[in-house]
């Protein structure tokens, strides 16, 4: 059956995990000094500003907490 057959394979070896060194596409393609040029704005994170990620969490994680005392209060 394939329960037996996997767990021949696990025994015997043949599944051997993932590479000890994780290659990327990206390291691969480019030089180092375009990763040393790149300016990193903290205020601009990906077409969004920092503060309205931290307002998203901040209402996101206050919706949890009212969720969480309506569920002990009523049950």
């Amino acid at each position: 059956s394939d329960y037996e057959q996997l767990g021949y394979n696990l025994r015997s070896n043949l599944f051997q995990g993932g590479q000890l060194k994780s290659r990327s596409l990206m390291r691969d393609s480019y030089t180092p000094d375009i990763f040393q040029k790149a300016i990193r704005d903290p205020k601009n994170w990906h077409g969004r500003r920092s503060y309205e990620l931290g307002k998203w969490y901040e209402k996101y994680f206050l919706d949890l907490n009212v969720q969480k005392a309506m569920k002990d209060k009523y049950g």
